[in-house]
């Protein structure tokens, strides 16, 4: 993973930190620093490790999505200022976490890579204008000057966009050799300087070679890579943050006088009591101490469908009180809601997945120190040999350039950028290129039922045309989910006018003289019996109750897109925070022989965890809020584009459309890109095997090289769009 050394910016080592400390649990305090520069796995363990190891530290927990680091230690143990020293020791940026800081942060940052790539961009552009005679001669009808004039018009060009578009490269290379170790950036960099530098070598001395357009040219290709992933790196970021966005502001706290006041929902503390009033959502954790309402626990359970709730019950943060108005004692802090805890579980799904060391940064471990080593020599062998300093240099650079990462580089990036073309034309968006890394590798998958297997809306399966029309008045008056149902059956009409809703219970009104009821069976006087599906009844004074039935109906491809999944060696099973009964109803239609019900965020989290424990790696689909959490804990995740803000973001891939199948064929596509992917690193190994010889021994000049590294990169490009010309199974 690429490194970038951010500046420290303001020292903060030796300020007065006292006012950020925050008392912990236990009897612990702390505090909640930004780290600037933190990228990949090794970066996150060195800092933990030496945060970890100060005097009085216990425990250092680094969060590389949000970039924010918590260290926390026995009240008095240990100075905040220690901290931030060491983390700039280490050679990161550090300051007080704020999130309005961290946003400025990451915007600085992908504007200097957006100006970058339009340096480079225009280098390469303009460039061509001068290389382009001088490779094909044309520019020797300007006398015996003329190729080498277009070369120093090429560095004019050439020369200051490439030394400023290269700055992110040049700043990880250095960041990562003054660590001792050096990534993919370090042999980019080195093969940049030195074309230019030979390049101006050889313009001075008038000679027939000069590679100021292919230097420019590289980092154009690299930087569109490098902000694509700046821009996926942001997204990811905001996941946490817009479903904390969902969390009351605002919470109207009962005074002992029974006054309500308005205050911030982060001074609510345990024990006070809360007024939650219709259409609004409860801000804490609590327990209900008066009133009676239906709640839309969506955001907690993933279900639709309303759940009556009365004094006695608790209740989640982020839950929609729908009808009646109800008095909640909290039971926790805002911080420490349900909400606050599945953007917890989010971030820590999301770096989680920051671990994962892609194929070619592994290489480069190898493959660096290799070939530099490699040139090293060159030179020397023909130093000592007899041969000048010149063209030592120049069987050196050879050596550089022939093996120069492009084609490793984009061994990758090609197939993904094919794959994920592919999928977009099926309606499937891919929101980084790991994704389909991670998605290949899957041998579980795991589904949500409602909005994921189910169509996620209620449906009326049985009723008379006559019943419906009467019902319609009342079901538009009412904002249960049921009753809209049959009110979008009835189509258009009036409400009845002087509705009445019974929280929990239904609503009623008069309607042609006689007393009307929608609702529940007791609230409407029917007898009660046990029922398989969801029901509303319509009772009218001095008539016997008529039964509304609905259900929520399966996608009309969920059975064969199971069936093709388990074709391929795949586990499904189903994790919903329904009832048992509908889940095993659900079950039983597509032939899933697992299945677990009335999940919590929390719970599908831990049991996603448990399955990368027992060595599993597992394939998310959701669709809700409670979903979030496993989306981002799962070692792949999708998400369809009718999905929850939070949720979309948190998924790797999104689909569009009621088709479900196009898990199967994202399963097929990322499965196809590995197999692309590990060709092309076979055909970069071999490529190298082959040119590193020739080039060391003097066969192959530097034109001939960079016109050999440039045929290794078309290779591998070519190989990737193979994909795209391929049918249903690649």
């Amino acid at each position: 993973m690429t490194e970038v050394l951010a500046a420290p910016g303001l020292d903060f080592a030796g300020s007065d930190l006292s006012g950020f400390v925050r008392p912990r649990a236990d009897g612990e305090e702390g505090v909640e620093l930004l780290v600037r520069g933190a990228r990949c796995a090794a970066c996150l363990r060195k800092i933990e490790t030496g945060v970890g190891a100060v005097k009085g530290v216990s425990h250092a927990r680094l969060n590389l999505t949000t970039g924010r680091l918590s260290v926390s230690w026995p009240r008095g143990r240990a100075a905040p200022g220690d901290v931030v020293r060491k983390v700039e020791d280490l050679g990161y940026g550090c300051a007080p976490f704020d999130p309005a800081e961290s946003k400025a942060e990451e915007d600085k940052e992908g504007k200097r890579l957006a100006l970058a790539l339009g340096v480079a961009a225009f280098g390469a552009g303009n460039v061509m204008m001068f290389s382009v005679p001088a490779w094909t001669g044309l520019s020797q009808e300007l006398g015996i000057g003329g190729r080498t004039l277009m070369y120093w018009l090429s560095a004019l060009i050439a020369a200051p966009c490439a030394l400023y578009a290269g700055r992110p490269f040049f700043a990880s290379a250095w960041a990562s050799l003054r660590r001792g170790k050096a990534n993919m950036d370090v042999p980019i960099s080195v093969a940049v300087l030195l074309t230019l530098i030979v390049s101006f070598s050889e313009t001075l001395r008038r000679g027939q070679h000069a590679y100021f357009d292919a230097a420019v040219s590289l980092l154009f290709l690299l930087l569109i890579g490098r902000y694509l992933d700046h821009k996926l790196r942001l997204k990811a970021k905001g996941a946490a943050r817009d479903l904390l966005a969902l969390q009351a502001p605002v919470a109207l706290r009962v005074g002992p006088d029974g006054a309500e006041r308005g205050v911030p929902v982060r001074e609510i503390a345990v024990g006070d009591l809360v007024a939650v009033r219709p259409g609004e959502r409860v801000p804490v954790d609590g327990v209900v101490e008066a009133g009676a309402s239906d709640l839309d626990l969506s955001l907690v359970t993933g279900e639709t469908l309303p759940e009556r709730t009365a004094a006695g019950a608790r209740i989640a943060a982020g839950a929609l009180a729908l009808t009646g108005r109800l008095v909640v004692r909290a039971l926790a802090r805002a911080e420490d809601s349900t909400l606050a805890e599945i953007a917890r579980l989010m971030e820590a799904g999301a770096q989680s997945k920051s671990r994962y060391v892609r194929l070619a940064d592994r290489a480069a471990s190898i493959y660096v120190p290799t070939v530099h080593t490699l040139a090293a020599l060159t030179f020397a062998g023909w130093w000592i040999v007899g041969a000048d300093v010149r063209t030592a240099l120049l069987r050196a650079v050879a050596v550089l350039i022939v093996t120069c990462p492009c084609a490793l580089g984009l061994a990758v990036p090609a197939v993904q950028i094919t794959a994920s073309g592919r999928l977009f034309r099926r309606g499937v968006l891919v929101k980084s290129g790991a994704a389909l890394e991670r998605l290949a590798e899957i041998d579980t998958v795991i589904f949500d039922k409602t909005g994921v297997l189910t169509e996620g809306r209620p449906r009326l399966i049985s009723a008379d045309a006559r019943d419906i029309a009467r019902a319609a008045p009342l079901a538009r008056a009412s904002r249960h989910v049921l009753s809209r149902a049959l009110a979008d059956v009835a189509g258009p009409g009036p409400a009845a006018l002087d509705a009445h809703e019974v929280a929990g219970e239904g609503v009623e009104a008069i309607i042609d003289g006689k007393r009307t009821r929608l609702g529940r069976a007791s609230f409407v006087g029917a007898a009660t019996k046990t029922a398989t599906e969801t029901e509303l009844w319509l009772g009218v004074e001095g008539e016997a109750p008529v039964r509304f039935t609905f259900a929520d109906s399966l996608r009309p491809d969920a059975a064969e897109t199971v069936a093709a999944l388990k074709a391929r060696g795949l586990k499904v099973s189903i994790l919903s925070g329904d009832i048992a009964l509908a889940v095993e109803r659900v079950a039983e239609a597509l032939g899933v022989a697992e299945w677990r019900a009335g999940m919590t965020p929390a719970g599908k989290a831990e049991a996603i965890a448990a399955l990368a424990a027992a060595g599993h790696r597992a394939l998310m689909v959701g669709d809700g809020l409670n979903d979030a959490a496993a989306l981002a804990k799962a070692h792949a995740s999708m998400a369809p584009g009718s999905a929850a803000d939070a949720s979309q973001i948190a998924a790797d891939l999104v689909f569009t459309g009621e088709a479900l199948s196009v898990v199967v064929e994202a399963v097929d596509t990322a499965r196809a890109a590995r197999r692309r992917a590990l060709q092309n690193f076979a055909f970069s190994a071999l490529y190298n095997v082959v040119a590193a010889p020739a080039a060391i021994v003097g066969l192959v000049t530097p034109l001939i090289a960079a016109l050999a590294m440039s045929g290794s990169s078309l290779v591998v490009t070519l190989n990737a769009l193979r994909m795209a010309w391929g049918g249903r199974r690649p």
